[in-house]
């Protein structure tokens, strides 16, 4: 049984360029993701230290 072998070809010029635009655009994507992600945090522990904040004021004056 004789099996052959075919070598892979090198990408193109085309194929190299089309390849990172993609990572390119996944790469924004990912950013635009951890930007919404941290925004929202940066939200609810804002809203947390305000409610917190609030709690040890009403406990102090009472």
């Amino acid at each position: 049984m004789a099996y052959e072998t075919q070598e892979k070809q090198p990408p193109t010029k085309q194929e190299r360029e089309a390849k990172k635009e993609l990572a390119r655009k996944d790469a924004e994507q990912a950013l635009i993701a951890r930007k919404k992600e941290d925004d929202a945090f940066r939200a609810n522990f804002e809203r947390l230290k305000a409610e917190r904040l609030a709690r040890e004021a009403a406990e102090t004056s009472s």
